[in-house]
């Protein structure tokens, strides 16, 4: 019986080691779709969200479906075999770092504290993702791949593409695994849910493909997400609008147009960097309210009944 359990459990961690390599791989595919540079570099890149919520979930021995995935998504694009295996090695570290760091700081999956989501941001994604754009981007200039001029902009768009990856993707993800299913909700709640995404969806389109600087105004529903719909509606809204944003930063349309590559990437560093934050924080600081009042009004009600109970 000792041993059926055991095998029972080995199967399950290689099934989900083979989950998480699938996942990587068929987001990889789709992240490749909004290739700028060399094919392989992209200013989304959703695996790394997937990667670091994979670790986040089931813990650091999830890492070999991680490089299984990269390995599997890099080696159909090259450069070559030694480069493409320093890739895939560099795509692996950085989110098991990212994860390492987030552990550190005592990050909860449940993004319900102000400090959860500052760790998220600053250092799951922009930090930890350091490592995969510095490694990935020299292998492809010591292999030859990419002209030495070009790493600076090549760099940028991967340091962003992964820090995106875990910005957007990962809050989402994390949000879903503990989502449960909505019942008693009133209509009205159900209506102010759809206009809150037809909203959100009509603006961020209305910015991203007009060249007036109009970005600023995904910002209001940004805040009505957080502020009514706490982690669920930001992190659905924050992915919405920070991918539309990729996908006209990728066409170069818009607030993109007439733009360099390195310049296009800061803005969208800086764009998308502002709406996560503000998408997360607000959430995490809305939740961190609900909770406390919730504790105070269960304290009060124990006090009452306490009181009532003296009284008789």
């Amino acid at each position: 019986m000792v041993d059926r359990a055991r095998l029972r459990q080995h199967a399950v961690e290689v099934l989900t080691v083979i989950a998480v390599a699938a996942c990587y791989y068929a987001t990889a595919r789709l992240g490749l779709l909004q290739q700028l540079v060399r094919g392989q570099v992209t200013p989304l890149w959703p695996p790394t969200g997937i990667a670091v919520a994979a670790l986040l979930v089931f813990g650091v021995r999830i890492w070999p479906g991680i490089a299984l995935g990269a390995l599997a998504a890099n080696i159909t694009i090259g450069p070559s075999l030694v480069p493409v295996l320093i890739i895939a090695a560099g795509n692996t570290v950085a989110p098991v770092c990212s994860y390492l760091l987030l552990r550190r700081a005592g990050f909860r999956d449940g993004l319900d504290r102000l400090r959860d989501a500052l760790a998220l941001v600053f250092l799951g994604a922009l930090a930890g993702m350091l490592i995969s754009a510095t490694v990935g981007t020299g292998a492809l200039v010591v292999s030859g791949a990419l002209p030495a001029e070009e790493f600076w902009p090549t760099w940028s768009v991967w340091w962003t593409g992964d820090a995106m990856g875990v910005m957007v993707v990962t809050p989402f993800l994390l949000v879903v695994r503990n989502a449960r299913l909505p019942y008693g909700i009133s209509p009205a709640r159900w209506a102010e849910a759809v206009a809150l995404g037809a909203c959100t969806l009509g603006i961020t389109l209305l910015a991203t493909d007009t060249s007036a600087s109009l970005l600023f105004l995904v910002s209001p529903f940004l805040v009505w997400a957080a502020f009514r719909f706490e982690r669920a509606g930001a992190a659905a809204c924050a992915l919405a609008v920070s991918t539309l944003a990729i996908l006209a930063a990728g066409r170069m349309t818009g607030p993109f147009a007439h733009h360099s590559l390195l310049t296009n990437m800061i803005t969208l560093q800086a764009f998308n960097g502002t709406t996560a934050l503000t998408a997360l924080l607000l959430a995490a600081v809305v939740t961190e309210r609900s909770r406390t009042y919730r504790e105070i009004k269960r304290l009060c009600t124990q006090l009452s009944e306490k009181v009532t109970r003296q009284d008789l």
